[in-house]
Parts: C-alpha cells; sequence; structure tokens
C-alpha cells in the first residue's frame, strides 16, 4: 500500500517515514499542499496522512478539495486538539484525527482501521478482548472479569462495533449507519441510550467513553 505524507516539518516527516516503511508501507511524502492534491489525482495512492498546518493551504481545505474528487482514505495529524477542530476536519471528510505526538504503533492501527472500514474487507471476528472485557460474536457472549453480561442484541451489534478498534473515536453517523443500518443527522437519543444501558450493565462508564464532538469508543478499564 502507498501512503501519502502530507507534512512540513522535516523531523516529524523523517520519523513517520522510517516508521511506516518498517511496516512494510511504501511512503510519498510531499510538504506542500498543492502536490498533495496533484498526487492524489495522479492516482496510486491508498491513505493519505495529512497535517493541517502547510505552508501554501490550510489542512481543512487540502481535505474537502480531495474529498471533492477522490474517496481515498484521509487521515489528519495535528497539534490542534479542539473539539472544534476534530468536528471541522471530519465534516469536511476526514476519515480519522490523530492528535500530536502520536506513536507509529498507533498510526499504523488508524491505517489498517480506515483502510477496512474503505474497503469492506473487513475479516470476520468470533473473539474480541479489549482488557477484561471478551467478546465472543459467534456465541454473542458478553463477560467482564469472567462474569457474564446480559445485553440485548443491538446492544451486543454496538459493543462489538466499537469493541474491534479500541481507542478508535466513531462518529455517531458512522456508528448509526453501520450498527442501525440508517442515515440519520437530527437526534440520536437511542445511541446514547444504549450506551448508556451497555455501560451500567458493564460496570463501569469508563468501558464505553464519550469523545466529544465526534460519538464514542471503547478502551480498557484496568
Amino acid at each position: 500500500m502507498t501512503v501519502l505524507l502530507v507534512e512540513d516539518d522535516r523531523a516529524i516527516a523523517d520519523a513517520v517515514i522510517e516508521g511506516l516503511r518498517a511496516n512494510d508501507y511504501d511512503v510519498k511524502h510531499v510538504v506542500l499542499a498543492s502536490e498533495a492534491i496533484a498526487k492524489v489525482r495522479a492516482g496510486g495512492v491508498t491513505t493519505v496522512i495529512l497535517d493541517l498546518g502547510l505552508p501554501d493551504m490550510d489542512g481543512t481545505e487540502v481535505c474537502r478539495l480531495i474529498r471533492s474528487f477522490s474517496h481515498v482514505p484521509i487521515i489528519v495529524v495535528s497539534a490542534r486538539e479542539t473539539e472544534l477542530d476534530r468536528v471541522t476536519v471530519l465534516d469536511m471528510g476526514a476519515d480519522d484525527y490523530v492528535v500530536k505526538p502520536f506513536g507509529i504503533k498507533e498510526l499504523v492501527a488508524r491505517i489498517h482501521a480506515v483502510m477496512r472500514r474503505a474497503t469492506g474487507s473487513v475479516a470476520p471476528i468470533t473473539h474480541i478482548e479489549v482488557g477484561s472485557l471478551v467478546i465472543d460474536t459467534k456465541t454473542r457472549t458478553v463477560s467482564v472479569n469472567e462474569k457474564s453480561v446480559a445485553l440485548t442484541p443491538k446492544e451486543f451489534d454496538l459493543l462489538a462495533y466499537l469493541a474491534r478498534e479500541p481507542g478508535t473515536a466513531f462518529r455517531r453517523a458512522d456508528i448509526l449507519r453501520d450498527v442501525w443500518e440508517t442515515t440519520w443527522y437530527g437526534t440520536t437519543k437511542t445511541l446514547d441510550a444504549h450506551v448508556a444501558s451497555i455501560r451500567k450493565k458493564l460496570g463501569d462508564p469508563k468501558w464505553v467513553e464519550s469523545v466529544r464532538g465526534v460519538g464514542f469508543t471503547v478502551r480498557s478499564v484496568s
């Protein structure tokens, strides 16, 4: 797979390039937004890693322009960490948002996740473990600390969906689309009610964390 890295900080770029190549990625690096747009138009790029603070154009505009002609997955990496920044970029069409500083392992996991979602080639997962949380999708059973947890069918679907990629912040619209198989841009009280019920049944609200302005993520509770 060919990753296009759009980053004007040479030190960060060098570290990312080295880390991704060590994980068998072909990495192309550009500094300017205009170069990035041209590379994507030319084809052959499977994922874009995009910094927001570019010399010739803000990354949010780059994201919007790329999305106007391509469905290539875009992962934004930025030191900007406000809710408004995340929401703006995701609304412009980015697939994920990673706050600097970040580790290569996290970035590789994010690349895998957006590629699976983009290609629809998610391999069947029958056993999911996040710390002491264990989910079996074949038997549709859940346990925490080896104690069985009874969930409704939709609660199970929602928890399994989030737990497949621990730490990933899933957007509300994507959750509704993939779990409820619907597109809805109004109130998401049904989703909130299901999350609240899952938290109560798992015994700790930290299992399913809210990501302000985005949606929800599953994390291990120590």
